[in-house]
Protein backbone atom coordinates (compact mmCIF):
# COMPACT_ATOMS: atom_id res chain seq x y z
CA UNK A 1 0.00 0.00 0.00
CA UNK A 2 1.47 3.21 -1.26
CA UNK A 3 1.15 6.59 1.01
CA UNK A 4 0.16 9.68 0.08
CA UNK A 5 2.21 11.69 2.86
CA UNK A 6 5.75 11.76 3.07
CA UNK A 7 8.95 13.77 4.85
CA UNK A 8 10.55 13.42 2.04
CA UNK A 9 8.40 15.85 0.20
CA UNK A 10 8.78 19.31 2.42
CA UNK A 11 5.50 20.09 1.37
CA UNK A 12 3.69 18.02 3.66
CA UNK A 13 5.57 18.86 6.46
CA UNK A 14 4.30 22.20 7.85
CA UNK A 15 0.58 21.52 7.74
CA UNK A 16 0.68 17.59 8.61
CA UNK A 17 3.36 18.70 11.57
CA UNK A 18 2.95 22.44 12.39
CA UNK A 19 6.95 22.84 12.30
CA UNK A 20 8.80 24.41 9.06
CA UNK A 21 10.86 21.40 7.56
CA UNK A 22 14.28 23.09 9.36
CA UNK A 23 12.60 22.56 12.50
CA UNK A 24 11.02 18.78 11.76
CA UNK A 25 15.00 17.53 10.74
CA UNK A 26 15.72 19.34 13.81
CA UNK A 27 13.50 17.44 16.04
CA UNK A 28 14.24 14.29 13.80
CA UNK A 29 17.86 14.70 14.68
CA UNK A 30 17.23 14.49 18.31
CA UNK A 31 14.89 11.73 18.55
CA UNK A 32 17.21 9.56 16.21
CA UNK A 33 20.23 10.71 18.85
CA UNK A 34 17.88 9.44 21.60
CA UNK A 35 17.28 6.06 20.08
CA UNK A 36 14.43 6.02 18.26
CA UNK A 37 15.93 4.25 15.18
CA UNK A 38 18.22 2.05 16.81
CA UNK A 39 17.27 -1.37 15.21
CA UNK A 40 14.95 -3.85 17.27
CA UNK A 41 14.18 -7.18 17.45
CA UNK A 42 11.50 -8.80 15.39
CA UNK A 43 9.62 -7.40 12.16
CA UNK A 44 11.45 -3.81 11.40
CA UNK A 45 9.10 -0.75 10.50
CA UNK A 46 8.07 -0.01 7.18
CA UNK A 47 8.31 3.47 7.61
CA UNK A 48 11.43 5.40 8.32
CA UNK A 49 12.44 7.73 11.16
CA UNK A 50 11.15 10.53 9.41
CA UNK A 51 7.80 9.61 8.01
CA UNK A 52 7.03 7.65 11.32
CA UNK A 53 7.95 11.37 13.23
CA UNK A 54 5.56 12.87 10.80
CA UNK A 55 2.78 10.37 11.51
CA UNK A 56 2.76 10.94 15.29
CA UNK A 57 2.71 15.01 14.86
CA UNK A 58 0.14 14.47 12.22
CA UNK A 59 -2.12 12.43 14.53
CA UNK A 60 -1.72 15.00 17.38
CA UNK A 61 -2.13 17.46 14.80
CA UNK A 62 -5.10 16.15 12.94
CA UNK A 63 -6.61 13.97 15.59
CA UNK A 64 -7.66 11.84 12.67
CA UNK A 65 -8.90 8.62 13.97
CA UNK A 66 -6.49 5.48 13.09
CA UNK A 67 -8.97 3.96 10.41
CA UNK A 68 -8.18 7.58 8.63
CA UNK A 69 -4.79 8.69 9.09
CA UNK A 70 -3.15 5.06 8.81
CA UNK A 71 -3.89 5.30 4.75
CA UNK A 72 -2.39 8.61 4.18
CA UNK A 73 0.84 6.90 4.83
CA UNK A 74 0.13 3.61 3.59
CA UNK A 75 0.24 1.53 6.65
CA UNK A 76 -2.58 -0.82 8.40
CA UNK A 77 -4.41 0.42 11.26
CA UNK A 78 -2.47 -1.61 14.03
CA UNK A 79 0.90 -0.14 12.33
CA UNK A 80 0.02 3.46 12.86
CA UNK A 81 -1.16 2.37 16.13
CA UNK A 82 2.18 1.05 17.55
CA UNK A 83 4.39 3.31 15.85
CA UNK A 84 2.86 6.07 18.01
CA UNK A 85 2.42 4.07 20.87
CA UNK A 86 6.47 3.70 20.40
CA UNK A 87 7.48 6.73 19.25
CA UNK A 88 4.92 9.24 21.04
CA UNK A 89 6.91 9.27 23.92
CA UNK A 90 10.18 9.33 22.57
CA UNK A 91 8.95 13.42 21.83
CA UNK A 92 8.75 14.19 25.31
CA UNK A 93 9.76 17.66 26.62
CA UNK A 94 12.70 17.40 29.18
CA UNK A 95 11.86 19.52 32.08
CA UNK A 96 14.44 22.28 32.88
CA UNK A 97 16.60 21.60 35.53
CA UNK A 98 18.24 24.89 36.09
CA UNK A 99 16.67 28.26 35.81
CA UNK A 100 18.69 31.79 35.76
CA UNK A 101 18.59 33.46 39.22
CA UNK A 102 16.90 36.57 37.59
CA UNK A 103 14.39 33.72 35.72
CA UNK A 104 10.90 34.91 35.48
CA UNK A 105 8.32 31.90 34.87
CA UNK A 106 4.40 31.79 34.13
CA UNK A 107 2.06 29.05 35.59
CA UNK A 108 -1.52 28.21 34.59
CA UNK A 109 -3.66 25.07 34.19
CA UNK A 110 -5.66 23.97 30.89
CA UNK A 111 -8.02 21.36 30.45
CA UNK A 112 -8.26 19.23 27.83
CA UNK A 113 -11.49 17.33 27.09
CA UNK A 114 -10.12 13.47 27.41
CA UNK A 115 -12.42 10.57 27.04
CA UNK A 116 -10.26 8.15 29.55
CA UNK A 117 -12.65 8.51 32.48
CA UNK A 118 -10.41 6.51 34.57
CA UNK A 119 -8.19 9.42 34.55
CA UNK A 120 -10.72 12.31 34.08
CA UNK A 121 -13.33 13.93 35.46
CA UNK A 122 -16.16 16.51 34.90
CA UNK A 123 -15.25 20.03 35.06
CA UNK A 124 -16.11 23.41 34.54
CA UNK A 125 -16.50 22.95 30.50
CA UNK A 126 -19.06 20.58 31.93
CA UNK A 127 -16.74 17.37 29.62
CA UNK A 128 -14.85 14.99 31.32
CA UNK A 129 -11.40 16.65 31.31
CA UNK A 130 -7.17 16.52 32.99
CA UNK A 131 -6.40 19.40 34.27
CA UNK A 132 -2.45 20.18 32.93
CA UNK A 133 -0.04 22.79 34.60
CA UNK A 134 1.68 24.25 32.20
CA UNK A 135 5.42 26.67 33.39
CA UNK A 136 6.23 29.16 30.62
CA UNK A 137 9.61 31.28 31.02
CA UNK A 138 7.88 34.92 30.56
CA UNK A 139 10.81 36.14 28.08
CA UNK A 140 11.06 33.51 25.89
CA UNK A 141 8.00 32.00 26.57
CA UNK A 142 9.24 28.80 25.69
CA UNK A 143 7.33 26.12 27.79
CA UNK A 144 9.84 24.70 30.35
CA UNK A 145 7.84 22.12 32.83
CA UNK A 146 4.80 20.54 32.21
CA UNK A 147 2.95 18.34 35.34
CA UNK A 148 1.40 15.24 35.27
CA UNK A 149 -2.18 15.45 34.49
CA UNK A 150 -5.21 15.35 36.67
CA UNK A 151 -8.71 14.83 36.94
CA UNK A 152 -10.19 18.36 35.54
CA UNK A 153 -12.25 18.75 38.75
CA UNK A 154 -8.79 19.75 40.79
CA UNK A 155 -8.22 23.09 41.76
CA UNK A 156 -5.07 24.43 40.29
CA UNK A 157 -3.74 25.09 43.59
CA UNK A 158 -3.89 21.55 44.38
CA UNK A 159 -2.86 20.51 41.16
CA UNK A 160 0.08 23.10 40.88
CA UNK A 161 1.63 20.86 43.85
CA UNK A 162 0.55 17.56 43.29
CA UNK A 163 1.21 17.44 39.47
CA UNK A 164 5.06 18.03 40.50
CA UNK A 165 5.27 21.67 38.65
CA UNK A 166 6.17 23.48 41.74
CA UNK A 167 8.79 20.61 42.82
CA UNK A 168 10.29 21.16 39.53
CA UNK A 169 10.47 24.85 39.98
CA UNK A 170 12.21 24.86 43.22
CA UNK A 171 12.75 28.63 43.91
CA UNK A 172 12.46 30.35 40.63
CA UNK A 173 10.05 33.28 40.86
CA UNK A 174 6.61 32.07 39.28
CA UNK A 175 3.57 34.07 38.59
CA UNK A 176 0.17 33.13 38.31
CA UNK A 177 -3.63 34.14 38.14
CA UNK A 178 -5.42 34.64 41.05
CA UNK A 179 -6.44 31.11 41.20
CA UNK A 180 -3.43 30.42 43.16
CA UNK A 181 -4.27 31.60 46.56
CA UNK A 182 -2.10 30.88 49.59
CA UNK A 183 0.72 28.90 47.26
CA UNK A 184 3.19 31.40 47.53
CA UNK A 185 3.02 32.37 43.78
CA UNK A 186 2.53 35.82 42.74
CA UNK A 187 -0.73 36.82 42.02
CA UNK A 188 -3.17 40.21 41.28
CA UNK A 189 -3.85 41.98 44.30
CA UNK A 190 -7.49 41.52 45.94
CA UNK A 191 -9.40 43.61 47.85
CA UNK A 192 -9.67 43.35 51.47
CA UNK A 193 -12.58 42.89 53.27
CA UNK A 194 -14.56 45.86 53.66
CA UNK A 195 -12.56 47.67 50.77
CA UNK A 196 -14.27 49.17 47.68
CA UNK A 197 -11.60 49.54 45.71
CA UNK A 198 -7.86 48.79 45.52
CA UNK A 199 -5.57 51.41 46.28
CA UNK A 200 -3.84 52.99 42.32
CA UNK A 201 -0.42 51.33 43.07
CA UNK A 202 -2.11 47.90 43.27
CA UNK A 203 -4.44 48.70 40.82
CA UNK A 204 -1.84 49.38 38.22
CA UNK A 205 0.46 45.87 39.25
CA UNK A 206 -2.88 44.27 38.45
CA UNK A 207 -2.71 45.16 35.00
CA UNK A 208 1.35 44.94 34.35
CA UNK A 209 0.68 41.04 36.18
CA UNK A 210 -2.33 40.82 33.67
CA UNK A 211 -0.15 41.92 30.43
CA UNK A 212 2.64 39.06 31.33
CA UNK A 213 0.59 36.55 32.52
CA UNK A 214 -1.61 37.07 29.16
CA UNK A 215 1.61 35.29 27.46
CA UNK A 216 0.64 31.47 29.07
CA UNK A 217 -2.66 32.10 27.46
CA UNK A 218 -1.15 32.67 23.98
CA UNK A 219 0.76 29.69 24.33
CA UNK A 220 -2.31 27.33 25.21
CA UNK A 221 -3.69 29.06 22.19
CA UNK A 222 -0.75 27.54 20.01
CA UNK A 223 -0.12 24.47 21.46
CA UNK A 224 -4.00 23.73 21.29
CA UNK A 225 -3.50 23.90 17.07
CA UNK A 226 -2.56 20.60 17.61
CA UNK A 227 -6.46 19.27 17.30
CA UNK A 228 -5.66 16.14 19.83
CA UNK A 229 -5.84 18.90 22.83
CA UNK A 230 -9.36 19.69 21.84
CA UNK A 231 -10.45 16.15 22.53
CA UNK A 232 -7.99 13.21 23.65
CA UNK A 233 -9.17 9.68 22.86
CA UNK A 234 -5.67 8.48 23.90
CA UNK A 235 -6.08 5.87 26.97
CA UNK A 236 -3.47 6.11 30.20
CA UNK A 237 -0.45 8.15 29.77
CA UNK A 238 -1.31 9.18 26.56
CA UNK A 239 -3.08 12.52 26.70
CA UNK A 240 0.38 13.13 28.95
CA UNK A 241 2.64 11.59 26.16
CA UNK A 242 0.61 14.41 24.05
CA UNK A 243 1.19 16.88 25.83
CA UNK A 244 4.64 16.59 26.74
CA UNK A 245 5.32 16.15 22.92
CA UNK A 246 3.30 19.14 21.32
CA UNK A 247 5.50 21.23 24.10
CA UNK A 248 8.60 20.13 23.05
CA UNK A 249 7.10 21.11 19.13
CA UNK A 250 5.57 24.19 20.09
CA UNK A 251 9.54 25.37 21.62
CA UNK A 252 10.69 23.78 18.08
CA UNK A 253 7.99 26.20 16.36
CA UNK A 254 9.58 29.21 18.07
CA UNK A 255 12.45 28.77 17.86
CA UNK A 256 12.01 28.68 13.77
Amino acid sequence: MTGVITASEPSWIAPFSGLSPRAFGKLVTVLRREGADVVRKGRPWSLPLEDRALLVAAYWRTNLTMRQLAPLFGVSKSAADRIIDHLGPMFALQPCKRFAKDAVLIVDGTLVPTRDHTIAERSKNYRYSTNHQVVIDADTRRVVVVGRPLAGNRNDCRAWEESGAKAAVGNTLVIADGGYPGTGLVIPHRRERGQTELPDWKEEHNRSHKQVRARVEHVFARMKTWKILRDCRLKGDGVHHAMLGIARMHNLALAG
